[in-house]
């Protein structure tokens, strides 16, 4: 049977920071019903990095809420609002990126999304918005921007901290709300999600929309997902993420390093178990705390790619972290004989970006050479056939010497 309007508000609440407003959610869902049509539930996203992490995917399981329920994505590609840059959760005026850097960086973000939700061209409507945002003329710009007082772009928090600080503030940085309202208009949005710091742009294009003659959307908010430091949001910046096209066992391990105060926030947030069994599994008089990260990080593992990788990952894990044994498999890294200076080796064998993070990872103890911790990044290494790199606790390589 079909879900009742209180069942669908109920499933659509679930993880939610805020509803503007549940009453509103509740009424639309109705109407839809009633005229046989689908709810128009937009999502922007600026291709400012070329990949998807966890973090984004809390939005993207809302939006398969709703496209389970009958109801239309509209993913909104925001090829022209990354020219600006959003400055949401920023401090400084974000560089503005080239046309080159957002296409590169766009063509991965309907695939990764497509990971988490329906792409059938009846569930998912896939949009640009430089559709709408190059054709604007220098006056319509100035409308947009005459439905907008300074006072109340400033009451946005990163701008009233910069301007308090008496640091700079692009003019252009207060047009970013406006586009992404405008975005709404243009594709008449029932529904906006967005994390908690998207709140004043999802609730500017409520107003536009008013201002349009357009029944104003309902905002959804969704909670940060907090990266695996324990400290910021995740983000690619600060190597704190799970990338949704990590391998299983880069994922799995990965979420085994979270600490025990964030399960409860992770299971809610990238699972779809019932906030009871979650409670039990956050409680460690009632779950070891091990036996629940498990079960967390093959959740998510079974998300992107199945059961049977879930299952290997955890066996992975268990053999080289918990039993401290090396794994079967591991990449080949094929080496010149003689002596290579200890960073250069870890960036010839493919486990780190740089030779900078080489150094990095070595100051901080994480690189061993045949289980011999190495403490010197300029140690001269003699590479031998077979010797085994490891480089954090996820990351090894073998050597063979040509």
């Amino acid at each position: 049977m079909a879900a009742s309007i209180a069942e669908q508000v109920q499933l659509l609440k679930r993880g939610t920071a805020e509803i503007y407003t549940e009453n509103e959610l509740a009424d639309r869902l109705a109407r839809a019903a009633k005229e046989g049509r689908q709810l128009r539930v937009k999502l922007g996203l600026d291709p400012t990095s070329p990949d998807i992490h966890l973090g984004h995917t809390v939005v993207l399981r809302k939006m398969r809420q709703f496209q389970d329920l009958g109801h239309k994505a509209v993913l909104i590609i925001g090829d022209y609002t990354a020219r600006v840059g959003d400055p949401t959760g920023v401090n400084t005026t974000r560089p503005m990126l080239s046309p080159e850097q957002i296409e590169r960086n766009a063509r991965t973000y309907f695939e990764q999304a497509g990971k988490v939700l329906d792409t059938s061209p009846q569930r998912l409507e896939v949009r640009h918005n430089s559709e709408w945002l190059e054709k604007l003329s220098f006056a319509d710009v100035l409308k947009l921007a005459a439905q907008m007082t300074v006072a109340r772009m400033l009451e946005r928090d990163t701008f009233e901290k910069r301007y308090e600080a008496d640091e700079p503030i692009g003019v252009h940085e207060f047009l970013y709300p406006l586009m992404q309202g405008h975005d709404s208009v243009m594709i008449r949005a029932d529904v906006e999600l967005g994390g908690t710091d998207q709140t004043f742009n999802n609730l500017v294009g409520r107003k536009l929309q008013e201002n349009a003659g357009q029944l104003a959307q309902i905002v959804i908010t969704m909670p940060i997902l907090v990266g695996l430091d324990g400290k910021d949001k995740m983000s690619k910046s600060k190597g704190n993420y799970v990338g949704v096209t990590d391998e299983p066992n880069d994922m799995f391990g990965k979420l085994m390093s979270i600490s025990d105060a964030m399960m409860a926030n992770y299971f809610t947030l990238v699972t779809d178990l019932p906030a009871a069994r979650i409670a039990e599994l956050a409680d460690p008089d009632k779950t070891h705390p091990k036996e629940a990260k498990v079960l967390l990080a093959k959740a998510v593992v079974t998300q992107f790619y199945d059961a049977t990788a879930a299952d290997a990952a955890a066996a992975h894990f268990d053999k080289v972290f918990a039993q401290k044994e090396l794994p079967d498999e591991m990449p080949i890294a094929e080496l010149p004989a003689g002596p290579i200076m200890a960073s250069k080796l870890v960036l010839a064998c493919g486990l780190v970006a740089s030779g900078g993070e080489g150094k990095r990872m070595i100051a901080q103890g994480g690189v061993s050479v045949d289980g011999r911790k190495v403490t010197d990044p300029n140690e001269m290494v003699t590479p031998t056939h077979g010797m085994v790199l490891q480089v954090g606790r996820r990351k090894f390589a073998r050597v063979h010497v040509k």
